[in-house]
Parts: C-alpha cells; sequence; structure tokens
C-alpha cells in the first residue's frame, strides 16, 4: 500500500476514535444530567419516542451502503456522469421516502397513548416529540447522501470533525438549557437541529470537492435498479439489527412502563458504549477484506479472521471484565445507586452475548466484503424475530430481566452456534486453531486485569468517580503492560502462515462453495 494510502487510514481510524471518544463522554455525561433533571418518566419517554421513530430507518432500504460502494468505485473509474446519474436519483428516492415518513409521522402522532403506557401529564409532550423527531428523520434522508459520498469518498475524517464539534455543541446547548428551566422538548430540538446543520455542512463539502448537478433529468432508471440489487441483502440485516437491538424499550413501552424503560436503559447503554469501541476498529475490515477477496488473497482472508477478532478481543474481554466485576460501582458513579439493583442484572444479561458478538466483529465484516452476506443476513432476520418472539412472553413475566433475557438467547445462539462454524467452512479453518489464534492470547492477557480487580474491589467498593479511577488505572496497568508485551513480541498480530498445499486446499475448498451455492 502506498504511503499516501497508509495516511488516509490513519486520518480515517484516528478521527473516528477521536469522535467516539467524544461521543461516550459526551453521553456519560448528559444521560444523568437529563435523567436528573427531567425524571425517570421523561427520561423514559424520550427513549420510547427515539426507539419508535428509529424504525423510520428502515426506509433507507439499504439505499446508503449502495451510496458508498458506488461513489467509491465511479470515483476511481472517473465515470462522472455516472456518479451524477447516481447521486441524483439516490437523492430522489431519499426525498420521496422523507415525504412518505412526514406523513407517517402525522398520522402516528394521534395514537401514541393507544400504543403505549404513556402518563396522562405526559401525552401532549410525547405527541410533539413524536412530531419533531418524524420531521427530523424525514429531512435527514436527502441530507444523508451527503454523508454517503463522503464515505464513499473515503472522507471519514470529515464526518468525524464534523461530528465531535457537533457533539461538543449539544452538550453545550444541552446544560444550558436545562439550567434555564426549559424540559424535554427543547432537549429535543436542540439534538434534532444539529444533525440536520452537520447534514447542511457535509453537502457544503461536497460541492467543493465533486462537480455535482442536481437535475431531474439525471435521476435514472439504471441507476436505481443498480442501487436497488446491491441494497437488497443489506436490507434484511437493517430490518434485523432493528428487531435485536431497538425493539426493548417498545415492549417495554408496551407492556409496562416508561419509567421502566429508563431502568432497562441504563444497563444497555453501558453495553452499546462498549459495542462503540470495537466498531470502531472493526469497519476498516469490510475494504480489507473486499480488497483481499478481489485479488483472490485467501492467506490474506484468513488472517483478517484470525487477527482481526483477535484484535477486537483484546478491547472486548477488557471491557466486558469491567463491566462485570466494577458494573455496580460504575452505575452508581454514573446515575446513583438506586438504579444498581434493576440496571446492573441487566448488563449482565446482555453483556456475555454482547462480548461474543464483538469478539467477532471482523467475522460479519468478512461476509460483507466478500459480498456473501446472504446466509448471514437470514439468520440475523431469524434472531431478531426469536428476540421480539421471546422479549414479549419473557417481559410479561420477569420484566426488564425477562426483556434482557429475550435479547440475549438468540444472540447467544448464533454467536456460538453458527457465525464461529459459518467462518471456518467458508476459509476452511480448523474450528479449534480459529479459537486459540483468536482468543487465547486475549483471554491470558485479561487474567492479571481480573485478578486485580477483583482484590481492589474486596479492599475497597467504589462508590464515586474517583474511586472508580483509583480501581480502573490500576488494572488498565497490568493489562496495558501484557499488551504491550504482546505488541513488542509481535503475539498481537502474529498468525501462522499456511503452506503453499494449505492455501491450495483452501482455493479449490473456496471454488467448490461458490459452485454449491450457485
Amino acid at each position: 500500500m502506498k504511503k499516501p494510502a497508509k495516511v488516509e487510514i490513519l486520518k480515517n481510524v484516528g478521527s473516528s476514535w477521536g469522535a467516539l471518544g467524544v461521543n461516550i463522554l459526551a453521553g456519560l455525561f448528559l444521560s444523568p444530567y437529563i435523567l436528573h433533571r427531567l425524571g425517570d418518566e421523561a427520561f423514559g419517554l424520550w427513549v420510547l419516542i427515539f426507539s419508535v421513530t428509529g424504525y423510520y430507518g428502515l426506509f433507507d432500504l439499504g439505499i446508503r451502503s449502495s451510496i458508498i460502494r458506488y461513489v467509491a468505485k465511479y470515483s476511481a473509474t472517473s465515470e462522472h456522469d455516472q456518479l451524477n446519474r447516481l447521486i441524483n436519483t439516490a437523492t430522489f428516492t431519499y426525498s420521496g421516502i422523507g415525504l412518505l415518513v412526514l406523513l407517517l409521522t402525522l398520522v402516528g402522532s394521534h395514537y401514541v397513548d393507544s400504543l403505549f403506557h404513556v402518563p396522562r401529564e405526559f401525552l401532549t409532550t410525547a405527541r410533539m416529540l413524536f412530531l419533531m423527531i418524524g420531521s427530523s428523520v424525514a429531512l435527514g434522508f436527502p441530507l444523508g447522501v451527503f454523508g454517503g459520498i463522503l464515505e464513499g469518498r473515503q472522507r471519514f475524517y470529515l464526518l468525524n470533525f464534523t461530528s465531535i464539534g457537533n457533539t461538543l455543541l449539544r452538550v453545550l446547548l444541552i446544560v444550558l438549557a436545562l439550567r434555564h428551566g426549559y424540559g424535554l422538548l427543547m432537549i429535543a430540538f436542540i439534538t434534532l437541529a444539529l444533525p440536520l446543520i452537520a447534514g447542511a455542512v457535509n453537502g457544503i463539502v461536497v460541492f467543493r470537492i465533486l462537480l455535482l448537478r442536481f437535475t431531474f433529468s439525471n435521476v435514472d432508471r439504471g441507476s436505481f435498479k443498480l442501487m436497488a440489487n446491491y441494497s437488497a441483502t443489506t436490507f434484511l440485516i437493517i430490518v434485523a439489527q432493528r428487531l435485536r437491538f431497538k425493539s426493548d424499550a417498545m415492549v417495554i413501552g408496551a407492556f409496562l412502563s416508561t419509567a421502566a424503560i429508563t431502568y432497562f436503559t441504563i444497563g444497555s447503554r453501558l453495553v452499546d458504549y462498549a459495542g462503540d469501541v470495537v466498531s470502531s476498529l472493526a469497519q476498516i475490515f469490510v475494504p480489507m477484506s473486499s480488497q483481499s477477496e478481489a485479488a483472490g488473497d485467501l492467506e490474506g482472508l484468513r488472517r483478517i479472521l484470525l487477527a482481526g477478532n483477535r484484535a477486537c478481543a483484546l478491547i472486548i474481554f477488557p471491557i466486558a471484565a469491567i463491566l462485570i466485576i466494577l458494573g455496580k460501582s460504575v452505575i452508581e458513579a454514573w446515575v446513583g445507586a438506586r438504579y444498581i439493583a434493576a440496571s446492573y442484572p441487566v448488563l449482565l444479561i446482555l453483556l456475555i452475548p454482547s462480548t461474543l458478538m464483538l469478539a467477532q466483529s471482523s467475522s460479519s465484516r468478512i461476509l460483507f466484503g466478500m459480498d456473501r452476506h446472504r446466509t448471514w443476513a437470514w439468520i440475523v432476520l431469524g434472531e431478531g424475530v426469536a428476540n421480539l418472539i421471546l422479549s414479549i412472553a419473557l417481559v410479561r413475566r420477569f420484566g426488564i430481566i425477562g426483556e434482557a433475557l429475550g435479547t440475549a438467547i438468540p444472540l447467544f445462539c448464533s454467536m456460538v452456534f453458527f457465525l464461529p462454524q459459518h467462518l471456518c467452512h467458508l476459509l476452511k479453518v480448523r474450528l479449534v486453531t480459529y479459537l486459540r489464534e483468536a482468543f487465547l492470547l486475549p483471554l491470558v492477557l485479561c487474567a492479571p486485569l481480573v485478578a486485580v480487580l477483583l482484590l481492589l474491589r474486596r479492599w475497597f467498593v467504589a462508590h464515586s468517580y474517583w474511586q472508580l479511577a483509583v480501581q480502573l488505572l490500576a488494572g488498565l496497568l497490568v493489562y496495558g503492560a501484557g499488551l504491550i508485551w504482546a505488541v513488542m513480541t509481535k503475539r498481537a498480530w502474529h498468525v501462522q502462515e499456511l503452506s503453499g498445499e494449505n492455501a491450495a486446499e483452501i482455493a479449490v475448498a473456496l471454488i467448490e462453495t461458490y459452485q454449491e451455492e450457485a
């Protein structure tokens, strides 16, 4: 790879980590700040309405993934006319989707009280909040084209810089609004308006780097078919992801209360933050595996599977250990001791299968990069349906614990019984080899961390951020020393190379697999 490409990768990855860090810190600060000033009911209503309108994301239909793919392709091949037609077609399609979303929002706002247990005093606020969020999402569809263009042009750092500015301004404005006595609707307005402004800024940047002509004559049926064909499988995964991780608040709101959503969200959001850290790394595996597959580099694909998942495990295993051992202290320092009893069990139940998923983050990215993700899409969709059915069945009897179990059980099954075997079969890697190469080193490095945290917890239980920081610092110093040793000795990324014969066997096996699926 050429040096400029490496510089671009460093800028993209570094800015992604920076934007993620700012976003997580903002969330850790804002969530308790908003919660304690608005109360459990209002905060739960906030989460509920955002979860409901989050399903508007299904109307994306996988189009954004098509924009990213074909902007990258047409930019590389200098097909500027085709690029113009693609962007015009995507913008026209998104504008139509935005109008449909706006219509659904107008209708849905009248039935909020019929669908969920919304306290009477919050009914007007809930309807206004629904209208505001739905309108913002409707406008966000056509503006989102510009973000997809920047991703396709590999300008992630521009998006990340805009995101950092957006997040910092949001924190400042929300704090000022709450201190001046404004309520939930003003907080929502700030939260919704800033992404739209960021989308407009992205548009200005795009027009500075590309010569685009927006005319109805550039809306092209061929481009629409091209997008539709590519995005069909992606759409299945979008649906599945919504069922997997975005149905919890809706189920709890329908069968319990908005206050119960708050207790569930505290536990689940800590898991989400951990997932964001790994996802920022894992996003690079899609183009890497795509490049290896296009070049016929089977050894490279195997290396991405083993070394990539090892890198993900090196990140998520210590985070999971910290949350399991110190989770109660984290919740107490973050939002208060009264949330521990209900939220910590949710955290534990969701954390275990999520750790298995995040430790295998490169596996699903390899499937996308190889364009072999159709089977995985159906598996994830089945998991999402099972999640919804189990959640509805268990939430009535066990409350938010049942909702967490409904999410955890299908996720655990797909991560243990399907994904490892599927990738090992696809790349013809022995399962034992995969488990040893990918996860043994992270587990060994985590052992001293676990021992230190357990000893410190016996010495004293942390009740504040400062006490928690002492325990975290001691544990992470031990883990960091082990990680430095692994990097210096090249054990962190070294993967035993296949012999020529084994590589040839894998090539034949892959060809046979393609023929079987065809």
